[in-house]
C-alpha cells in the first residue's frame, strides 16, 4: 500500500483523459512526474509536480496549468479535501479524514507486510568474502552489515535473495597462512621460535588453530612441510572459516552459499570461460601497454590472453595470464562470475572493501560480456571505519595480529549497536564509530532512541491492559491533531522509503527514517507531559481510541524496519 504511487496513477490517468480540456498534448510518458511528501512547513499530505513538468514541455505557465488541473482533480477525486497551488506550480493536497481513517485500517490489516512493494526479482548478493587467513576485522563488519541489511531490505520488498560468500582458498596468501600454522605447530611441539617474516601471519589465532590441529593429530610429523601441506591446508582452512562464520553469527549474519575458489580449477571453469569469451571475440592473444607509473625497463612485453574490457567501459584491457602463463586473479574472478551469470539471477551485487574501488569497472565489464549485457552487476564499495572514544581515535587490543577483530568490537558494544551504527552513513563515505555515543541512553544514540520509542509504546498499551496485536476500533469522530497528522504522514511514507532504498541500494535510509519517526513520537509524548490536551491517558483510560490506533501503526513500522536492520526490539527498557 503506497498512497503516493496510488494517487500518482490516478492523477496521471485523469490528466490523460482530460488532456483536451486542459489544452495539452499528451507526452510519450510522464517521466519526472511525482507525488511526494511536501516540505514540513506546508500542512499538506501530498505534493504533485505534474503542472511543472507538463508546463515546461508545452511552454505553458505552470501556475495556470495547475489551476486547470486542480479543477479536474477536485471534480473527480473525492478523497481530496483541499488542493492548494504553491509556486512555481506545485499542487499541494490534503486528504480528508475519512481517507486517513481507511488508510490506517488498511495498514493495521497489512501489519508485517506494510511497506513491501512486492517486486519479485532475483538477486545474488556477494558480501564479506574476506580471505580465509584469519578472523574478520572491523573493516569487514561494515560490509557484512551493509550486505546483510541490503539482503533483508530486498527480501522485505518482495524479492528473492541469495546471500553468497566467495572463499579465496587459493594463491600465495593461503600458502603463507598454511605455512604460518605449520611453524606455530613446530613452535608448540618442538619449541622452535616462530620466525619474524612479514609474509607470515603472526596473530594469536594462528596458535589457536595450531593447537586444534594438534588435538586432532598429536603425532603429526613435521620433518617435511610439502608432505603434510594438503592436510594442513584443509585443516587450517576449516578452522579459519569456522572463525569467520562464528564472527558472522555473532553479528546476526548467515550466508546461503559459500563458493570456494578451488572449485574453479576442479571444474576447469577458467579455461571454459575464456574459451567462451574467445568465441565472442572478447578475448585475444596480444600485448598490453606497460602499467601506468611503472618504469619501462622493469616491464616485459609478453604475449598473453587479454580480455577486451575497454569494449564495456573499462579504462584498459585486462590480462588473463601472468608472465609464467598461469591465470591471473582476474581470470579466476571472471570464471566465478560466469558461474553466477549461469544461475540466471536478475541482478548481481558485489559488496567490496575500500581497497577494491579500482576493481569495479573490469568486473562489471566481465559480467556484461558474459551475459550479453542482459544482467546488471552493481558494485558497492564500503569505505573505512574509524573508531573513536572520548573524542580521540580508539585502539583496541590486536590479539589477531595487525588488525582489530570483529570479536574485539563485539566485546565493547552489542550486536544491535554495531548493526544500526554501521548504517549511520552512506556506504561510500568513511564512518566514524563513536563508542561513547553508542553506549549513551539519549537522543544522540539512534539505536537506543528507536528502541526506547517502541518500549514506550508497549508500556502505554500495557497500562491499558492491551497488546499491540489487539484490534482497535476507531470511533466516528476522527479528527487527528497536528502531532497525529505528522505521524501519519511519516507512516504513509514508509513504503516509499523501502522502495527508494531498494532501487538505490541504500539501506542507510532505513535507520534515518526510523529515527525521524521515533523523534516525532517522542515529541508527541513530551507534549502530553506539558499540555493535558495532548495526553494519551487520563485517569487510567485512553483519551481518544483513534490516537491509540495511530500509535499502534508507529509500532508496526518500527517492527518492520528493525527486522530489516536485524536489530532487536525490547518491550521494556
Amino acid at each position: 500500500m503506497n498512497i503516493f504511487e496510488n494517487y500518482l496513477i490516478k492523477i496521471k490517468d485523469l490528466v490523460e483523459r482530460n488532456s483536451g480540456s486542459l489544452n495539452i498534448k499528451l507526452p510519450e510518458n510522464f517521466r519526472g512526474v511525482t507525488v511526494e511528501t511536501p516540505p514540513e512547513n506546508f500542512d499538506f499530505d501530498l505534493s504533485c509536480n505534474i503542472a511543472l513538468v507538463l508546463g515546461k514541455k508545452h511552454k505553458v505557465n505552470p501556475i495556470k496549468l495547475a489551476e486547470n488541473v486542480r479543477i479536474v482533480l477536485k471534480k473527480e477525486i473525492k478523497d481530496f479535501e483541499l488542493i492548494d497551488i504553491a509556486n512555481p506550480g506545485f499542487l499541494n493536497i490534503k486528504l480528508n479524514d475519512e481517507v486517513l481513517k481507511k488508510s490506517i485500517l488498511k495498514i493495521s490489516q497489512l501489519k508485517k507486510a506494510y511497506g513491501s512493494n512486492n517486486k519479485k526479482k532475483s538477486y545474488n548478493i556477494e558480501f564479506v568474502s574476506a580471505n580465509p587467513t584469519g578472523p574478520m576485522h572491523v573493516g569487514h563488519c561494515r560490509g557484512a552489515v551493509y550486505g546483510d541489511v541490503l539482503s533483508n531490505l530486498l527480501k522485505f520488498n518482495g524479492n528473492k535473495v541469495t546471500k553468497e560468500y566467495y572463499v579465496n582458498d587459493c594463491g600465495v596468501q593461503i600458502a603463507n597462512f598454511t605455512k604460518s600454522v605449520f611453524l606455530r605447530i613446530k613452535e608448540i611441539k618442538l619449541k622452535e621460535k616462530f620466525p619474524n617474516d612479514p609474509n607470515l601471519y603472526p596473530g594469536d589465532y594462528i596458535i589457536d588453530i595450531a593447537k586444534k590441529i594438534l588435538n586432532t593429530d598429536p603425532n603429526i610429523t613435521l620433518d617435511n612441510f610439502k608432505k603434510i601441506y594438503d592436510f594442513l591446508y584443509q585443516e587450517s582452512l576449516k578452522h579459519s572459516m569456522s572463525l569467520i562464520k562464528s564472527d558472522l553469527n555473532e553479528l546476526g549474519i548467515k550466508h546461503d552459499e559459500f563458493y570456494y575458489e578451488s572449485n574453479l580449477s576442479k571444474s576447469n571453469l577458467v579455461s571454459k570461460t575464456v574459451e567462451l569469451l574467445e568465441k565472442k571475440n572478447f578475448v585475444v592473444n596480444g600485448f598490453l601497454n606497460p602499467p601506468k607509473g611503472e618504469e619501462i625497463k622493469n616491464w616485459k612485453k609478453i604475449k598473453r590472453l587479454i580480455f577486451k574490457s575497454t569494449n564495456f567501459g573499462d579504462d584498459s584491457d585486462r590480462a588473463l595470464q601472468k608472465n609464467d602463463g598461469s591465470w591471473t586473479y582476474f581470470a579466476n574472478d571472471l570464471a566465478y562470475h560466469a558461474k553466477k551469470v549461469s544461475r540466471n539471477y536478475d541482478y548481481l551485487i558485489n559488496i567490496l572493501g575500500a581497497d577494491h574501488t579500482g576493481y569495479t569497472k573490469r568486473i562489471k565489464a566481465a559480467v556484461s560480456a558474459l551475459s550479453d549485457s542482459k544482467i546488471t552487476l552493481e558494485c558497492k564499495v564500503c569505505q573505512l571505519v574509524k573508531l573513536y572514544k572520548d573524542g580521540k581515535p580508539f585502539k583496541m587490543s590486536k590479539r589477531s595480529g595487525d588488525f582489530i577483530s570483529a570479536k574485539d568490537l563485539l566485546k565493547e558494544v552489542n550486536k544491535d549497536s554495531i548493526r544500526f551504527m554501521m548504517l549511520n552513513r552512506s556506504n561510500d563515505v568513511e564512518l566514524d564509530f563513536d563508542f561513547d555515543k553508542v553506549l549513551e541512553k539519549s537522543k544522540d544514540n539512534p539505536v537506543f532512541y528507536v528502541q526506547y520509542c517502541y518500549a514506550r509504546i508497549n508500556s502505554l498499551f500495557r497500562s491499558l491492559n492491551l497488546g499491540l496485536n489487539d484490534e482497535i476500533k476507531f470511533n466516528d469522530n476522527f479528527q487527528p491533531n497536528i502531532f497525529e497528522k505528522k505521524l501519519l504522514r511519516k507512516i504513509f511514507n514508509w513504503p516509499k522509503v523501502v522502495d527508494t532504498s531498494s532501487i538505490k541500494l541504500e539501506p542507510h535510509r532505513i535507520p534515518f527514517y526510523l529515527y525521524d519517526l521515533s523523534t516525532l513520537f517522542h515529541s508527541y509524548w513530551s507534549k502530553g507531559n506539558e499540555d493535558e490536551n495532548f495526553k494519551f491517558i487520563i485517569n487510567g483510560k485512553v483519551k481518544n481510541i483513534n490516537t491509540l490506533g495511530i500509535i499502534k501503526l508507529v509500532a508496526v513500522v518500527i517492527e518492520n524496519g528493525m527486522k530489516i536492520l536485524g536489530v532487536s526490539l525490547p518491550k521494556k527498557m
